[in-house]
């Protein structure tokens, strides 16, 4: 499509990933084309504006005054075509186009991916790109539609849906239980030998609510730190000392008995599941119709046994 001016649309989108990735490379890798081919493209729209729209440094590529003012201006518009484009050309029972997800790895694959597998199921014209990592990305930067977090959101410019909640259990292997005393309040935990997850805001703080209402605040020391739930998972089962898994993660390796809940009179605060997105955009109808099926999944998956 060409606008007025002669200008390519697809110019434009390939200027606006650009913009927002920082990089001709990414910005490739954001819109599945060669690098070549974005750079020809940013060429040909800086040629037919008659103005450098990026300064160029052999890391980086930054827009100049001129590109930022052509950005703010054409950004809204551009993502509102799009959107326009999606609901015209399918709607929520034939969704198309990519959907591009991020979430940390351990829950993208213990829960996010068979979603998606379900999710896609329904969809056959749906492509979904999936991105994991235990550190938190930048929406903007890598394109995500809408990226599942947990825990305890920061304040932020994002949006943010709520789809569920878990709870934090205790846990700890029969193995290591059989050479320590079994724990009868929280304080007994500060002797034991803890693992701590890092990826947490206070790892080493943790406050319990009794069944009373009765309310402990303790402070541990660890032997062991990590930052994967995954690795944490795994070091538990292999007898080195006790934390806190998430419901998930715990409800596995307890059906299986490699694991036991400690302490359940005892409560932790129950952390949330989270849809993020970035603002200033309309929601797609892609992204809509997901985070209302993950919702409905994480549901579900709540009452349902989990395999060993």
């Amino acid at each position: 499509m060409t606008l007025p001016g002669k200008i390519d649309l697809n110019d434009l989108l390939v200027f606006e990933a650009v913009a927002e990735t920082g990089g001709f490379t990414a910005a490739a890798e954001r819109l599945g084309v060669a690098t070549a081919k974005v750079s020809v493209e940013i060429g040909r729209l800086e040629s037919k504006l008659g103005i450098a729209l990026f300064s160029r440094t052999t890391r980086k590529v930054v827009l100049t005054d001129a590109g930022q003012a052509l950005y703010e201006e054409c950004q809204p518009l551009l993502h509102g075509l799009t959107e326009a484009i999606e609901r015209a050309g399918s709607d929520k029972e034939d969704l198309a186009g990519t959907l591009r997800i991020s979430s940390t790895v351990d829950h993208a694959a213990s829960i996010l991916a068979p979603a998606i597998a379900l999710f896609t199921q329904h969809h056959p014209h749906l492509a979904v790109d999936l991105r994991t990592s235990d550190r938190v990305v930048d929406l903007l930067e890598e394109g995500i539609d809408v990226a599942i977090r947990l825990g305890w959101l920061p304040d932020s410019s994002f949006r943010a849906v709520k789809l569920g909640e878990f709870e934090q259990y205790v846990v700890a292997s029969p193995s290591y239980l059989r050479r320590v005393k079994h724990p009868n309040t929280p304080e007994d935990l500060v002797n034991f030998d803890w693992v701590a997850l890092t990826l947490l805001p206070t790892p080493f703080t943790w406050k319990f609510s009794g069944n009373t209402g009765e309310a402990k605040t303790i402070h541990v020391k660890s032997r062991f730190r990590v930052d994967s739930p995954g690795a944490l998972c795994s070091l538990l089962q292999h007898h080195v000392g006790v934390s806190v898994l998430d419901q998930f993660n715990a409800q596995e390796g307890i059906s299986s008995k490699r694991l036991i809940r400690l302490l359940p009179e005892w409560s932790l605060p129950s952390a949330g599941i989270y849809a993020v997105y970035p603002p200033g955009r309309q929601v797609s109808a892609k992204v809509r119709s997901f985070i209302d099926f993950y919702r409905q999944y994480l549901e579900e998956l709540k009452t349902a046994p989990r395999s060993s």
